[in-house]
């Protein structure tokens, strides 16, 4: 009995121990994605409207000026060729650092911030490997639940990134 106290205090001790991960999960459709709370500035509410930018890829709706900070807006859902309802109430912005840019990310809900133990998440599948597998930084399985977890470098390629800073310049 007494040995078997001390390997669950030891279990306790080791997940302890362990390196957690903290996530920022959102919803595109019915499925989960996260990032790396690290990557993420702050969750906003769309209040205020787009200003459209020309000759912006398809995926990005506009600009806003956020305390004086004009950022580009990424609709993930039309990102990852998502057909998807309109946005709703629950619709969020949630603006992260992508190569050290602020840019905010549409999504139709934040679910929640959770920890997980970095043994948690796994490399992408095999079968994700195609072209879209870039945006994949691994999955994370957290009881029941599979969360795809998105490496936001990916998420705008380099000429992406600098059509959208031209673009926003000619703009202002």
């Amino acid at each position: 009995m007494e040995e078997n106290i001390r390997e669950k205090g030891k279990e306790r001790e080791e997940v302890r121990d362990e390196e957690l991960l903290q996530l920022v999960l959102f919803r595109l459709g019915d499925e989960e994605f996260g990032v790396n709370i690290l990557q993420a500035r702050e969750i906003e509410k769309l209040d205020q409207g787009l200003t459209r930018v020309p000759k912006a890829p398809p995926f990005v709706e506009g600009v806003i000026n956020l305390r004086g900070e004009i950022i580009p807006i990424v609709d993930l859902r039309k990102r990852f060729g998502l057909t998807l309802p309109p946005l709703g109430y629950d619709s969020r912005v949630i603006i992260v650092e992508v190569r050290g840019a602020p840019v905010g990310m549409l999504v139709d809900a934040v679910v929640e911030i959770i920890r997980i133990p970095v043994s948690a998440v796994e490399p992408p599948p095999p079968i994700t490997k195609g072209v879209d597998a870039q945006y994949l930084a691994g999955v994370a399985k957290v009881g029941d639940r599979l969360i795809v977890l998105l490496n936001l470098d990916k998420a705008l390629s380099p000429e992406e990134s600098q059509e959208l800073a031209e673009a926003e310049l000619g703009d202002a």
